[in-house]
């Protein structure tokens, strides 16, 4: 897999994504990640990459030639463009996996208020935010779907169970509480069930402590959907 951000801060991209698992998994050539700076299809003497609203309004928004120009360079036939944005489809474990199976993904990184729309209009195959929050820009968050993804990978994780055993692995249940060594710390002990060797009944536990944090933390994934009105 191929990964190129486009944003005005390719530093703080690339952060996040130089280290750990990430790291790992480009040396051993699973995955390849390039940030560009937007600045560099910018073809005025200012590298101009802004401007003022039209019709009015607070803010700046990201002009329609620098990244018309970017995508144009980097876009693939099998490309896959994805704006970071506040206003796109939240993110969920499901679309990591999805996007696993991309060749190459193209992530174009949003600041001050936005971009042209007909950046999105034109370019854009997916909106995504990664929570009903807003950033300073959209770099940080390209960087977390990026994480998210590159760690499913074949061969990213040492153990290739464990994206199957993690929280949202199934959509509607957080993980179960976990614990290590030492058994006894301060007074606080390790369950004695996950001490028995009993499998079945640590199952049991298991599902049960994930249906309770679940309950605690996340009732909404346990809400059945809202019905659908009859035509």
């Amino acid at each position: 897999m191929r990964i190129d951000i486009v944003t005005l801060f390719p530093e703080i991209a690339l952060a996040p994504l130089n280290e750990s698992i990430i790291k790992r998994a480009q040396g051993a050539g699973i995955v390849e990640i390039h940030s560009h700076d937007l600045r560099s299809w910018a073809r005025d003497k200012h590298r101009k990459t802004d401007d003022y609203l039209c019709g009015g309004g607070q803010g700046m928004l990201l002009k329609p030639e620098p990244l018309f120009a970017a995508v144009k360079d980097l876009r693939r036939e099998t490309t896959l463009v994805i704006l970071t944005t506040p206003q796109g489809r939240p993110f969920k474990q499901e679309d990591a996996r999805r996007l696993t199976t991309c060749d190459h993904l193209l992530f174009l990184c949003g600041h001050y208020e936005g971009v042209d729309h007909r950046i999105i209009e034109e370019l854009v195959d997916e909106e995504i935010s990664i929570g009903d929050y807003v950033l300073t820009n959209g770099a940080l968050a390209s960087a977390v779907i990026c994480d998210a993804v590159v760690r499913l990978l074949p061969g990213a994780l040492g153990d290739e169970r464990s994206p199957e055993e993690e929280s949202f692995s199934n959509p509607n249940l957080l993980e179960a509480p976990a614990y290590t060594k030492p058994v006894d710390f301060r007074g606080l002990k390790v369950p004695e069930v996950l001490l028995s060797g009993h499998h079945g009944e640590i199952e049991k536990w298991k599902r049960e402590r994930a249906l309770e944090r679940t309950r605690r933390n996340r009732p909404d994934l346990l809400e059945p959907p809202p019905a659908t009105e009859q035509e």
